[in-house]
């Protein structure tokens, strides 16, 4: 098969980022192009073997594992088509965000939004609706324009508002459910400057400020430090300029020595000794002093994380997530857990994908994160609790135990995904045991 490569019979195991899930496939497959991809799709339904299609691994469930034939991403990579008129890229869908924001800087272009990480691949990220913060801006599939998928019957399936838009209406938070993705084109726009700043604020200010700060930014998170009542926020705006970027020694200390190493020390101290962790969540909570810089969007949006970690993340009803937050507050008060990691609140506008977590509502997002190897059962289960009991929608890509039942009555358009799988994948070629729960048959 021209431009694949295959580790053959009896492959070796795949791991996931977190470390979380391993599958181990019969067979691996690179493939280069569509074509590559489509006839390793084919030469997988003879050999009656399921296929799946993997990123960079950084979701926490087992959205891409297998036991047939796992295609990597790292030879589908690379832009296909930059159109300035249109305002649009078309990219390999095994390209890393990093990469594809780094070549539109050079072009003088960038997408909307984004995710803080640049690790993912672009098909990866959406298929698992990764999205940042914004107030209007939504999630980095909410900005697809057009995507082509192999389907499972090793054809090519493009789609677009005007070509195929029922898939289009579903597909762009695939869950890889519907074929392998092979390149993707998002709406960019010229290349445009943010103000952040980041302040530290108590924990009864900024929910009691929630919707003024979301109201009045372009983009609005904070971070809640539990066992204290400290958070930090940051406020992303658009900015006539100058550039005026972080410093390179602050830059380091803030971001790599103090967020990265002495975080991933003192987290290591934690899972060792679980005493240790409100005293260090008290002192680390005050270490990071207000800062302020201006700078292109990707270098803002993003941050890099060097300290492993798990995640649960669900989405609520914009309205109800300073109640839940004070509820989980509240829990790990009252409770012996220990909590190393702060807790992340984003927002989202509503969008009109099927599965989208913001799908047909505002949204605010609760993300929660243990250091990896840490114990995260209890903690996980009493925030889910919190969570679902104000209607939220757990995260693709992250952990979580929501079933078919419950997420069929969480997504008003929840049959309609299942009926276009249905037709395109009547057989679940790409199928594996995370769909099969999420899904159902």
């Amino acid at each position: 098969m021209t431009g694949i490569l295959t580790g053959g019979t009896g492959s070796r195991a795949w791991r996931n980022w977190a470390g979380t899930v391993t599958a181990r496939p019969s067979r691996q497959v690179s493939p280069a192009s569509a074509d590559a991809v489509a006839a390793a799709v084919r030469r997988a339904a003879e050999d009656g073997l399921r296929v799946k299609a993997v990123g960079t691994g950084h979701s926490f469930t087992a959205t891409a594992a297998t036991d047939g034939v796992l295609i990597r991403p790292e030879r589908l990579v690379g832009i296909r088509k930059l159109d300035r008129a249109a305002g649009t890229v078309t990219v390999a869908a095994g390209t890393p965000l990093g990469r594809l924001n780094a070549a539109l800087a050079r072009a003088g272009l960038s997408l909307t939004n984004m995710g803080d990480i640049m690790e993912q691949t672009v098909s990866g990220a959406t298929a698992t609706g990764t999205h940042g913060t914004g107030r209007d801006s939504a999630s980095i599939a909410a900005q697809i324009r057009a995507l082509e998928l192999v389907t499972a019957d090793g054809s090519l399936l493009r789609c677009s508002p005007g070509e195929n838009p029922d898939v289009f209406a579903v597909a762009r938070v695939g869950l890889g459910a519907l074929g392998v993705v092979t390149s993707v084109t998002f709406a960019v726009e010229p290349l445009f400057l943010l103000t952040a700043r980041e302040e530290p604020m108590s924990f009864d200010r900024v929910t009691a400020e929630f919707d003024q700060h979301v109201a009045e930014n372009e983009h609005f998170e904070f971070y809640w430090f539990p066992h204290t009542d400290n958070c930090n926020t940051k406020r992303n705006n658009r900015s006539a300029g100058p550039a005026a970027p972080l410093g390179r020694v602050r830059g380091w200390i803030d971001d790599e020595f103090l967020s990265n190493g002495v975080f991933q020390v003192a987290c290591s101290l934690g899972r060792a000794v679980p005493a240790t962790v409100p005293p260090l969540a008290r002192v680390s909570s005050r270490a990071l002093s207000a800062r302020t810089y201006t700078d292109i969007p990707y270098k803002v949006f993003t941050t890099p994380r060097r300290v492993r970690f798990v995640e649960m993340e669900y989405a609520l009803p914009r309205e109800a997530v300073v109640e839940a937050l004070r509820e989980v507050k509240a829990m790990v008060e009252r409770s012996p857990l220990r909590v190393s990691f702060p807790v992340e609140v984003r927002t989202a506008p509503a969008d009109d994908i099927a599965l989208s977590t913001a799908s047909g509502r505002e949204s605010a997002y609760v993300a929660v994160h243990l250091f990896r190897g840490t114990p995260h059962h209890a903690y996980f289960t009493a925030v889910e609790r919190v969570m679902t009991a104000h209607g939220g929608r757990p995260h693709w890509g992250k952990i979580h135990t929501r079933d078919a039942a419950y997420l069929s009555a969480a997504y008003p358009r929840f049959g309609e995904f299942t009926a276009l799988r249905d037709r395109l994948d009547p057989d679940r070629l790409f199928g594996n045991d995370y769909l099969r729960r999420v899904l159902g048959d």
